[in-house]
């Protein structure tokens, strides 16, 4: 399937300010993505608000703003420069808030104008929890037993009929932000105000607590002809409950077995096909320690931070082939850029081990709370590579420049016998 000869001029939403969680992976995939666009002959409006990127050099884009990304702004930016698409999958949750606003708004259909990438009812079924929760329901995929509400009241009463603790996830926010665990009432109503308050449509996904489970996350790329290939999964040394962007990941996984590989693999691939995907995809499973029971945490119907992390451990592209795609080509029809003879339809495989270690900044907030929860703390990472585990974290350790070179600690002695 060739490039759609309708898209000409595209707008490439950013992420904006940088935020915990919400940095240089961002600008690295739109970076990444706009190279790839030019390549086709595309011409490239890029919005960004953060000058601080690589991403918004005039040399990466053929018209660079950079001017807070609102509503407002956006729908200038469409009338001054008449692009006939918009890109929203590349500057994380922010790109995909502001291109439903868009949506919503009619703005884009009164202007001719397409989202590329995905489509608003992918968002929808995505992003919206109740929306989500149906679509999971509907192909046969288990989630934890939940219920999206809309006010504390709902939400105590439905904790009360399920018990505690509960995990909180408010809808279309980045980074687990407004979310958490509530082991009482107290807690629920405190954290769970927050998000109602943080949630761009006032819902918060109330969910029986599965922390301690094995988190397991599966990064897909889909095309519009509907072929589908996992890029790489990996395993989070972290149990549930402590978000992605906080913990020790590793990939490939090193505890899964083949029928549980395959297990969430398959499932994977259902997921992305129900969901229109086309472009990378990030899934996230809980998955028992001793049994094979599994539930979907959520789907990101983007580019992500873990995209970012999968890109560059194997070596595919996943930005440059998500802006691909979204022209309209196929996975076997993108070369791939190093090897120049195999195509995108081609699954990485991996000889060695990448870990990857948040870097988190009590060393300048000293007084932030240390408690490691489902709201992102780290405001960075470091990505290691060796021919094992054992050597990949230590690498990974030496590599935060915290001045400490192995697990144990120093200034701790007694740390390992607490343990």
């Amino acid at each position: 399937m060739p490039k759609n000869p309708d898209i000409k001029k595209v707008l490439v939403l950013g992420s904006g300010p940088i935020v915990i969680g919400q940095a240089a992976e961002f600008d690295y995939a739109g970076t990444q993505a706009c190279r790839s666009l030019k390549e086709e002959g595309i011409e490239v409006v890029l919005l960004n608000s953060n000058p601080a990127t690589i991403m918004t050099d005039k040399d990466i884009a053929d018209h660079v703003y950079i001017e807070p990304l609102t509503l407002e702004v956006v729908e200038q930016l469409i009338l001054k420069e008449k692009p006939d698409s918009v890109l929203p999958t590349l500057g994380g949750q922010a790109g995909l808030n502001l291109a439903m606003e868009l949506e919503e708004a009619g703005f884009l259909k009164e202007h001719n104008v397409r989202l590329i990438g995905t489509t608003a009812q992918t968002i929808k079924k995505a992003e919206d929890r109740l929306e989500f929760k149906e679509t999971m329901e509907k192909i046969g995929e288990p989630v934890a037993p939940s219920k999206v509400v809309e006010t504390v009241e709902d939400g105590i009463e439905f904790t009360n009929s399920i018990g505690y603790p509960v995990v909180l996830r408010p809808a279309y926010t980045l980074g687990g932000s407004g979310g958490g665990i509530a082991h009482d009432q107290e807690e629920l109503v405190e954290i769970l105000s927050n998000g109602l308050r943080l949630s761009r449509v006032g819902q918060v996904l109330v969910e029986r607590c599965i922390a301690g489970w094995k988190e397991i996350e599966y990064e897909v790329m889909r095309d519009g002809a509907g072929n589908v290939i996992t890029v790489c999964n990996m395993e989070n040394i972290d149990p549930v409950g402590v978000h992605t962007g906080d913990s020790i990941v590793v990939a490939p996984s090193q505890t899964l077995g083949d029928k549980e590989y395959q297990m969430l693999r398959t499932s994977a691939l259902n997921i992305i096909t129900e969901l229109g995907i086309t472009g990378g995809c990030n899934v996230q499973y809980a998955l028992h320690p001793t049994t094979f029971e599994y539930c979907v945490i959520e789907v990101n119907p983007r580019v992500s931070r873990s995209s970012a992390l999968a890109s560059k451990a194997t070596g595919y592209p996943i930005a440059k082939v998500a802006a691909k795609i979204a022209l309209g080509y196929t996975l076997d029809e993108i070369k791939n850029a190093v090897t120049k003879k195999t195509y995108a339809s081609f699954e990485p495989m991996l000889d060695y081990c990448v870990v990857k270690m948040p870097r988190l900044p009590f060393d300048k907030f000293i007084s932030a709370e240390r408690k490691l929860g489902t709201q992102m703390k780290a405001t960075g990472e470091v990505m290691s590579i060796c021919t094992n585990f054992e050597g990949g974290l230590m690498k990974a350790i030496r590599s935060l420049e915290q001045h400490v070179d192995c697990l144990l600690s120093y200034d701790s002695p007694n740390w390992m016998r607490k343990r």
